[in-house]
């Protein structure tokens, strides 16, 4: 059995990743009080006891719920828990990190942005910049893939601002469906990140980066439409502002071409399940921060 090391495991990803993977795998998620990954020393030393096969690095350092970062806080935590995990790399077999779309640059985006396409720009802000350096350096390592996701839907994200989940919060609760301004996503759900990185556990890929994304678009609007038809309400969509952003999607033929015959879950199906999850957990729907 395989040994797991799964970091930033209270957060959206790191938590569904440590649901499904404890299944079949020896998973370990510390908390920060058992692992500091901002401190040199204390990940040394743990990953020096645990003797891990595969590291998954989902831990972050952006805004959330309950914790606003500066510039400096966002670039220089993402970097320090990245490096303290790389430079010991051969103390795990493999360790796979969460890159983003961002590495492309959000002035310059394009749709369907190839892996290739990386290194063209070199994002501007700190975020962005952070995985933008980790990718970098992941290129160059020998044992540190980049996984790079564009947009990730699921139990456990923050509905508060995460659009599926909000929009399905604020539906459920007879608010209105409100858009910013319209924008084409490529949106993967939170289980087939999970089948995903299952495969890439079980094997040891060609490439050091992966768009990892439905390689589909859809707008913001259509996947209210979709929320609206599930629900069976005629809740008001409001969009604030004409026109639409920039596209923000991912091309995955490299990835599709590593797994193989693979499905991704279709929209409705998803938000279906997803729908279901928040109403039998309504208690968890803070009304006054929708």
């Amino acid at each position: 059995m395989k040994k797991i090391l799964i970091t930033g495991a209270t957060g959206f990803i790191g938590k569904n990743l440590a649901e499904t993977l404890q299944k079949t795998y020896e998973v370990l998620s510390p908390n920060r009080r058992e692992l500091n990954l901002l401190d040199q020393e204390s990940v040394e030393n743990y990953l020096k006891s645990n003797n891990f096969d595969i590291v998954i690095h989902a831990a972050n350092t952006n805004n959330t719920r309950n914790k606003k970062t500066t510039d400096f806080e966002a670039l220089d935590g993402n970097l320090r828990m990245f490096f303290n995990l790389e430079r010991c790399n051969a103390y795990y077999e493999r360790m796979y990190y969460f890159g983003s779309g961002a590495e492309y640059d959000r002035r310059h985006y394009v749709p369907f942005m190839k892996e290739e396409y990386f290194n063209t720009y070199i994002p501007e802000d700190p975020y962005g910049f952070s995985k933008y350096i980790m990718s970098t350096v992941s290129e160059k390592s020998s044992n540190v893939y980049d996984l790079r996701l564009f947009g990730v839907y699921g139990k456990y994200e923050e509905w508060e601002r995460r659009f599926i989940s909000n929009a399905i919060c604020r539906a459920l609760t007879g608010r209105s469906i409100t858009i910013q301004q319209n924008v084409f996503f490529d949106y993967l759900w939170i289980d087939d990140l999970s089948k995903i990185v299952t495969w890439f556990i079980e094997h040891i890929p060609v490439y050091k980066q992966y768009n990892v994304c439905r390689g589909k678009s859809i707008d913001l609007y259509s996947l209210a439409c979709i929320v609206k038809e599930v629900l069976n309400t005629d809740c008001d969509i409001i969009v604030g502002n004409e026109g639409l952003k920039p596209e923000y999607t991912g091309d995955n033929n490299r990835l599709l071409n590593e797994l193989g015959n693979f499905t991704f879950s279709g929209m409705h199906t998803t938000i279906c399940d997803l729908s279901e999850y928040y109403q039998n957990h309504m208690d968890v729907i803070q009304e006054e921060l929708l």
